[in-house]
């Protein structure tokens, strides 16, 4: 469990903690995501993924951040509204993380731990960059923000791990 993302937890926009060991046996694609960015229209591609595999095993988690160029100005309940009545959001939205830097919270740090992924550090460039994490909680691939939640590289490689 220790090289998983199931020995982390986070708090939903709620303040409700919840271990990631929650989605064991699941596919999970971990997001941080913003407001106020060129990418945020990403939320819709997002949640299209979700709806077509969450039956067969796919989970999307949102951690919304302001580590890049302060995009991400809402606090909890105005991130949640802003996600569901822009976006129709459903998929789970943590509260606002640090992704980067000696601030990071250590889920992030984890995903971006060289060790993890084969020697490349794949910190976030910037907001909605995505992680693959397979069904035994382990960071499998990633995506720059430029890659698009409905792309065939992202569809493709979750249904292999599906």
């Amino acid at each position: 469990m220790e090289n998983t993302i199931y020995q982390f937890s986070a708090n939903t926009l709620q303040n409700k903690p919840v271990s990631l060991s929650e989605y064991k046996d699941k596919v999970i694609l971990i997001v941080n995501t913003a407001s106020e960015c060129g990418f945020t229209p990403q939320y819709q591609g997002l949640e299209e993924l979700y709806q077509e595999f969450k039956d067969k095993g796919l989970v999307v988690l949102g951690f919304p951040s302001n580590d890049f160029g302060g995009q991400e100005p809402l606090e909890g309940k105005e991130i949640e509204s802003f996600c569901s009545i822009n976006y129709g959001v459903s998929f789970p939205i943590f509260e606002k993380t640090k992704v980067k830097g000696k601030e990071a919270s250590d889920l992030f740090k984890f995903l971006s731990d060289k060790k993890q992924n084969g020697n490349v550090n794949i910190s976030p460039k910037w907001n909605f960059q995505k992680y693959l994490i397979n069904k035994n909680g382990e960071v499998v691939d990633y995506f720059l923000s430029t890659t698009t939640p409905n792309s065939g590289k992202i569809k493709r490689a979750i249904e292999k791990l599906l």
